[in-house]
């Protein structure tokens, strides 16, 4: 920090406050991290081409496709007959829509701004743009639990961990590309929550964990660990917004876990 704030008086930025450079400093670092995150999951593009790559990714590109040319309600009661041959599939009841709806709202998105471009290109990017989305959301989440230092770390950590590139390059059209996301902003909203006792911050969670649960069958990581955090505040002594908090959730979670999760 010594450094960057010798930095910044060099470049002529000494007039502004101590909280100022602080912020200044923070913001330049997530997004450095951010670029990073996007970036490094490119090489695969910048190798070869933009193309989708495995055949999980293939067929969720086929199905969200199918849901751009033909509407949410012919694609939730389609019947491909070119999936698990030759007996077919029945697309709403055996995939987890969230996925397919994302890219679908960015391309219709990106359309309404005169931007044109192809629902493939969406889906070969969307994992890189959604880890930028990831490095933010952790930052948040350890700066709530530690400090923005430590916020800083893992930020830019969870940019380059080998782990969560292996699922979430360029080209890899897969659930985990956005379900790291979904399951990160539930556990921060999830915290905020319990600080605040905010119905707000409640309500916003259990929006995220519907989100979760309609892009990956890893829901049941949350479903688990929350009950087990409960469990601890309990025990802890520290529950004085829990009442409001999971019967909000309760009233929330439980429909969308059966709503939404496939057969």
């Amino acid at each position: 920090m010594t450094k960057a704030r010798s930095i910044l008086d060099a470049i002529g930025l000494s007039s502004l406050s101590q909280a100022k450079k602080e912020t200044l400093i923070q913001m330049t670092i997530l997004s450095v991290a951010c670029i990073l995150a996007f970036s490094a999951r490119l090489f695969s593009v910048l190798r070869f081409e933009s193309v989708i790559h495995e055949f999980d990714p293939y067929f969720n590109y086929r199905t969200t496709k199918h849901l751009v040319e033909n509407g949410y309600y012919d694609f939730h009661n389609w019947f491909d007959d070119r999936a698990w041959y030759p007996l077919g599939r029945i697309i709403g009841g055996t995939i987890y829509p969230g996925l397919m709806v994302t890219a679908s709202c960015l391309f219709n998105f990106l359309n309404f701004l005169n931007i044109t471009i192809d629902i493939r290109n969406v889906c070969v990017f969307l994992a890189p743009l959604f880890s930028s989305f990831t490095v933010i959301v952790v930052y948040f989440l350890t700066k709530e639990v530690k400090n923005a230092g430590a916020g800083l770390v893992a930020a830019s950590m969870i940019a380059i961990v080998p782990g969560y590139i292996s699922r979430s390059v360029a080209g890899s059209y897969d659930n985990e590309g956005i379900a790291i996301f979904c399951m990160l902003l539930t556990y921060y909203l999830w915290i905020k929550a319990t600080k605040t006792g905010s119905i707000s911050w409640s309500l916003l969670c259990a929006l995220a964990y519907f989100y979760m649960v309609s892009s990956w069958g890893g829901y049941v990581f949350l479903i688990n660990l929350i009950p087990l955090h409960v469990l601890t505040l309990m025990i802890t002594g520290r529950f004085s917004h829990l009442s409001t908090l999971l019967t909000l959730l309760r009233t929330v979670l439980e429909p969308s876990s059966q709503c939404r999760s496939p057969l």
